[in-house]
């Protein structure tokens, strides 16, 4: 029992079957590493044959630099690189893979064979396999095109416990296929194919072009994911965004099509997910995930890459500026998305297979606005008062589209027993409403034509026909109105008129969540909340916002404490007040049952147009879709 305890090395097959485990999860990882490989190796095509899912066969081929034969033994060794040199070298990582142990690591689980060429001519390639206990490495002449070919055999072969938790065919290569999309998502300018079990699933050739990179997209997400999302390509800072963000209304019950990419590497990091989780949050349906596929680019230097063995986490120098810059794009991205103007007069219909008109840039406003519209701009202009004051004077002084109908507005309306009927206009007004002598000129939302249950507003556009939530659209409207008054430029918290409590309020915390309300006062006085520090791990809450007077308190300061240490910012505060106003607007908007003229109808169709993310309510439904021409017809097999 004495002997077994003495220290001693491990032999390098034991070591490197313990490093595997860091590495090496199941065949999707194995592919990660080698596929990473190539890449650096500046492949142009890379070619992957798997059998079994992966378990039996992975092969990946290469037509990169390839690795000279004097070289070849070290490949298989662990802690041997070319990618790196010194700490400077690792400060600044810009390949995929630095570490040097996945091939040594891989190899101690399998049967591994590489093959490689650094020559032109064919025949001057070099096989190294690692045989025996101590793996020793044995190198003999093979044939091979310039570049590489790594095969791996029957994985974890010799590990009985590692080999028993995978899971089934279909599973594996399920998890296969994900790394793959993740690898050729980064890449572009490769070109790329995977086969499985003698069949081949994807074949994509290399373009780095926008459309080839569009085409690319959409075979592996669906087209349905580009018609449906926004292009963005923002650069600030020294930081540079770039990428497709779906629409809020193309959602996903699962976080199945999320890919965010630093410098060329995927990531999967909380402060780039809080960043964009808070840029949807508007706009999202509860339970509903977002979709993008996201590009930052940034200074090698300023981000490190070596955090964890599968390099999936990164951590950035200055948190806080790239969770800002993330958050304000994808924010100010989202907002502007409103309905789009025809690109043409004579603009083709959409394809059969379009949901949704997919909005576009800003319009310009209408010159008609309602006596409700002109009371609350009047209001806005007003930012000396307090925002507690400001919203309840905009909630005071709100008017109904009509003053007979204001009591209506207000308060909830009963159900009603019988549908009503569709309102019919009045001839006249129904003639002003689409010009027969131009309707192509129609602004993007159309004119209104009829109203059907009290409940949708019906417009002809130049394209076909929208249909409108009224409800839902109005909500919005009030919602974003009032968050204006509140928040000023709607990037910051205005003057929050704030309430001293009666019994200041003593919270237990850590030392280190004291340092940060000491370090953060500033940003907690903004969002009105006063803070003292009263011992080594107690804080004294003293003030808080007017409007959150029925919060709670203490959940909410832990919960900003929280959010500053670890992303540098909290909207804890502004999604309390937010959250409040959304319940107002909601009460304050025009209900369902309510008849609407046609002047009303176009009126709110002409503020849906200038208000940012009209395309959805404040709980996240869709307020709008449409219909063209086309769709229509073939609903009723015209042109057949």
């Amino acid at each position: 029992m004495t002997e077994s305890r003495r220290i001693h090395i491990l032999d390098p097959r034991l070591a490197n079957q313990i490093a595997a485990g860091e590495v090496v999860e199941r065949p999707a990882s194995v592919l990660k590493e080698l596929a990473e490989n190539a890449i650096d190796a500046g492949s142009q095509r890379i070619e992957i044959d798997l059998e079994a899912g992966g378990a039996r066969l992975i092969r990946v081929r290469d037509d990169g630099r390839g690795i000279a034969e004097d070289d070849l033994p070290l490949a298989l060794s662990r802690h041997a690189t070319s990618k790196i040199a010194s700490l400077d070298d690792l400060e600044g990582v810009d390949s995929l893979g630095f570490r040097g142990e996945a091939l040594a690591s891989i190899s101690s689980v399998s049967r591994l064979e590489l093959v490689s060429n650094t020559q032109d001519e064919p025949s001057a390639g070099w096989r190294v396999v690692a045989e025996g206990r101590q793996m020793e490495p044995r190198v003999s002449p093979a044939p091979h095109p310039r570049g590489s070919s790594v095969v791996v055999r029957d994985l974890f072969f010799n590990t009985p416990a590692r080999r028993k938790f995978l899971r089934t065919e279909k599973t594996e290569f399920g998890h296969v296929e994900e790394t793959f999309r993740r690898l050729v998502l980064s890449r572009y300018d490769i070109a790329w194919v995977l086969r499985h079990n003698q069949k081949v699933v994807h074949q994509l050739r290399a373009g780095d072009e926008p459309a080839a990179m569009e085409r690319r997209v959409g075979a592996l997400l669906g087209r349905k994911f580009l018609e449906n999302a926004l292009h963005v390509d923002i650069e600030a800072t020294g930081l540079r965004l770039w990428g497709w963000v779906g629409l809020p209304t193309h959602s996903r019950a699962q976080a199945d099509q999320q890919y965010f990419f630093v410098n060329g590497r995927v990531v999967r990091d909380r402060l780039v997910a809080h960043a964009v989780r808070q840029a949807y949050r508007d706009v999202l349906f509860h339970g509903r995930h977002p979709v993008f596929v996201l590009y930052l680019e940034l200074d090698p230097h300023v981000v490190d890459v070596n955090v964890h063995p599968t390099k999936h986490e990164v951590r950035f120098r200055d948190g806080r500026l790239v969770h800002d810059f993330l958050f304000s794009s994808l924010h100010r991205a989202l907002a502007d998305v409103r309905p789009n103007e025809p690109t043409s007069p004579d603009a083709a219909p959409a394809s059969a297979g379009d949901e949704v008109s997919t909005p576009g840039a800003p319009t310009t406003a209408a010159n008609e606005q309602p006596r409700w519209q002109q009371q609350g701009m009047a209001l806005g202009a007003d930012q000396e008062r307090p925002a507690a004051h400001r919203v309840r004077e905009f909630m005071a002084g709100y008017q109904a589209l009509h003053p007979e109908h204001e009591e209506q507005l207000l308060t909830p309306q009963p159900q009603r027993t019988e549908p009503e009927a569709p309102v019919a206009a009045e001839p006249d007004v129904q003639a002003k409403a689409m010009p027969e002598a131009d309707a192509t000129q129609a602004p993007p939302l159309g004119y209104a034509v009829a109203q059907l249950h009290g409940v949708y507003i019906l417009s002809q556009t130049a394209r076909g026909l929208v249909v409108v939530d009224m409800h839902a659209a109005h909500e919005r409207i009030t919602y974003e109105r009032m968050k204006q008054q509140v928040h000023g430029d709607g990037q910051a918290l205005g003057r929050l008129q704030t309430q001293p409590l009666l019994v200041p309020m003593s919270l237990a915390v850590s030392t280190r969540e004291v340092e940060t309300a000491e370090r953060e006062r500033e940003t907690f006085e903004r969002l009105g909340v006063e803070l003292d520090v009263a011992g080594p791990e107690t804080l004294l809450v003293r003030r808080v916002p007017v409007l959150l007077d029925n919060a709670d308190v203490e959940s909410l300061i832990h919960g900003m404490l929280a959010d500053l240490e670890r992303f540098g910012r909290s909207d804890r505060v502004e999604a309390h007040i937010n959250e409040l106003l959304s319940s107002m607007s909601c009460h304050g908007s025009v209900r369902a049952n309510r008849r609407l003229t046609v002047p009303e109808m176009n009126a709110l169709l002409r503020d849906m147009e200038r208000t940012e993310r009209s395309g959805q309510c404040n709980h996240g439904r869709p307020t709008w879709t449409e219909m063209s021409m086309h769709e229509l017809d073939k609903l009723f097999l015209r042109g057949q």
